[in-house]
């Protein structure tokens, strides 16, 4: 297995999520090798999922997964992330449809429009982040550990990153605000494209729900990795400081990259929650 190869997908998840390079301050690449190549694995899948823009095409990509996953309990693996993730004993601890069922959620929801309103948007993306989310569970802490808290806090990363992208999506049949929030607030499709008062106001109705249902989040059963953890406080206090801007938008696109003692603080707080549950 090349190391190029297999580092070439870790970059690609660090695009995505750069303050995760922090967090490989805490959670050793060299002494926890699967933890980071099932965080490059999951954004291989969301990639699949979200980044494609032809259906037929995402799903001959997530079948080449479901094969790829369902056969490398015996083979080892083929892809670079499986082979480092499959040579781990946990892999083989957990039940083959855990690895399956992500890649599953995910063709199932390929060709979804744009939801009703806040609460049906939680919903259909936690059908496959809620998979992701308790294969990860399950590989950090083992299975039978609860993953709701996990999989609230990966659908509502996925609607914040989803709104980060609000202007080059516009076009796309699933909207980041859902139908009710454009109505309220008089907006077409065309025009998410372009910054006027009544997008502000409806990014601003967004970002107060996701600010309320990531409270609720801590309410819910179950651990978050280290990386999730990070993600969670990150996006977190993202929201809290854009629901109240001017420009919320710019303060997303601004503080999604970055980093610094902030950022580093929130990782080893992420890390030392996950190594005091694992003793």
């Amino acid at each position: 297995m090349s190391d190029t190869a297999l580092q070439s997908y870790i970059d690609k998840w660090l695009a995505v999520q750069p303050q995760q390079r922090i967090a490989l301050a805490f959670v050793d690449p060299h002494l926890h090798p699967g933890h980071v190549a099932l965080a490059a694995l999951e954004q291989e899948l969301l990639a699949a999922a979200y980044g494609i823009r032809e259906p037929q095409v995402a799903a001959t990509k997530l079948n080449w997964w479901a094969e790829e996953l369902s056969g490398a309990a015996a083979s080892g693996g083929r892809h670079p992330l499986t082979q480092v993730l499959f040579d781990d004993d946990r892999a083989h601890a957990l039940p083959a449809d855990r690895w399956v069922a992500p890649v599953l959620a995910a063709m199932a929801q390929l060709e979804e429009g744009t939801a009703a309103d806040f609460q049906a948007q939680v919903a259909a993306g936690s059908l496959l982040h809620g998979a992701l989310a308790e294969l990860e569970t399950a590989w950090w802490y083992g299975e039978g550990v609860p993953s709701e808290r996990a999989a609230r806090v990966a659908t509502l990363s996925h609607l914040l990153f989803a709104l980060l992208r609000l202007e080059e999506d516009a076009e796309r049949d699933r909207l980041p605000l859902p139908m009710a929030r454009l109505a309220r607030h008089g907006l077409s499709r065309n025009d998410l494209r372009s910054a006027s008062a009544g997008r502000e106001d409806a990014i601003r109705a967004q970002l107060e729900d996701l600010h309320q249902a990531w409270r609720e989040s801590d309410r819910l059963p179950g651990l978050l990795s280290a990386f999730r953890g990070l993600e969670s406080r990150h996006g977190r206090s993202l929201v809290a400081k854009a629901r109240k801007a001017a420009d919320p938008l710019d303060v997303l696109r601004k503080g999604q990259g970055r980093q610094g003692p902030v950022v580093a603080w929130q990782a080893w707080q992420a890390a030392r929650a996950w190594r005091q549950q694992v003793g």
